[in-house]
C-alpha cells in the first residue's frame, strides 16, 4: 500500500511533488511568498495544476518572480508578455502583478519584510488544522477574510478571500493535509 495523500493531488507526478514537497511548509522568504502570490493571484478562476504546469514559463516570463523588477515593468514589456502563450494571458492579472509588486515593497518598507505582514495575521506560527476529509477544509476563513481586506485596502488586486486562503496553504500559515496524510505529522512539525 502506498503513502496516504490529500485527495486533491490525485495521480499527477507534477502535483503529487507539489503537494509532498511544498505545500503547508512555512515560507518565511519574501521571494518565496511574492512567486507564491502571482501564482495565486494568476489562478483565481483556474485549476492549481493548471498553474503548476506553466510555473516554469511563469519564472522565465516574470525575471524569476524578480519584484523589483516588476515593480517598474513599461508597457512594452507588458506587451510582450501579453504575447507570451506559456502563461495565462489575462491582461488584468498582468497589469495586477505590477501593481503588487509596487503595493509588496510598499509593506516590506512599512514591516521590514512582507513575512513580518503576512505571518502577524497568525501570531507568527502556522494554524494547525485536523480535517478528516478534503470536505471539511474552507474555501476561506476569518482570517484571510481580514488579510484580502488589508490587502485591498493597500491597492493589491486579486486577492479575494479565497486567493488569499490558497496562499496561506500553498505558504504553509495552515496545515490543511488531512490528518491521514502522511505529510500531516510532517508539516505540523514545521514552524
Amino acid at each position: 500500500m502506498g503513502k496516504i495523500r490529500c485527495s486533491w493531488c490525485g495521480d499527477d507526478p507534477l502535483y503529487i511533488a507539489y503537494h509532498d514537497k511544498e505545500w503547508g511548509v512555512p515560507v518565511r522568504d519574501d521571494a518565496t511568498l511574492f512567486e507564491f502570490l502571482v501564482l495565486e493571484t494568476f489562478q483565481a478562476g483556474l485549476s492549481w495544476i493548471t498553474i503548476l504546469r506553466k510555473r516554469e514559463n511563469f519564472r522565465k516570463a516574470f525575471d524569476d518572480f524578480n519584484y523589483k523588477k516588476i515593480a517598474g515593468y513599461s508597457e512594452d514589456k507588458l506587451s510582450e508578455l501579453l504575447q507570451n502563450e506559456g502563461i495565462i494571458r489575462n491582461k488584468l492579472k498582468v497589469k495586477s502583478t505590477v501593481t503588487n509588486a509596487q503595493n509588496f515593497m510598499k509593506i516590506q518598507e512599512e514591516f521590514g519584510s512582507f513575512s513580518a505582514y503576512i505571518w502577524s495575521f497568525v501570531e507568527g506560527k502556522p494554524i494547525q488544522n485536523s480535517f478528516e476529509s478534503m470536505k471539511e477544509v474552507p474555501a476561506n476563513t476569518k482570517v484571510s477574510d481580514a488579510i484580502s481586506k488589508d490587502m485591498k485596502k493597500r491597492g493589491f488586486k486579486f486577492v479575494g478571500s479565497t486567493v488569499i486562503y490558497a496562499h496561506m496553504q500553498a505558504t504553509g500559515m495552515v496545515n490543511d493535509h488531512i490528518t491521514d496524510c502522511f505529510r500531516y505529522e510532517e508539516v505540523k512539525k514545521l514552524t
